[in-house]
């Protein structure tokens, strides 16, 4: 799985924080984009569900649900960083 992290305009950001969680086990693996703002995870179980989002600063992108029913070998997802979070 790989992406670039955007902000609202469409530019990529450095130091955005990509969260990916497994959904069987809850565990959750974090990637910091470089300055071009790409992502990649790998060695990804295929039997498994994950939740992809990214945060940078007080901003967050929607959540995205990667399916383990999705065959596509090479997943791209952009995450824009455009809400702010929310403050529990």
């Amino acid at each position: 799985m790989r992406g670039v992290v955007v902000n609202s305009s469409g530019t990529p950001i450095s130091g955005a924080v990509v969260y990916l969680k497994n959904m069987k086990t809850l565990s959750i693996r974090t990637y910091i984009a470089p300055s071009n703002g790409r992502y990649r995870f790998s060695g990804l179980d295929p039997n498994v569900d994950y939740e992809i989002h990214a945060e940078h600063e007080n901003l967050i992108s929607q959540s995205h649900t990667i399916s383990n029913f999705d065959s596509n070998p090479d997943i791209v997802i952009v995450l824009k960083v455009d809400r702010k979070r929310s403050s529990h």
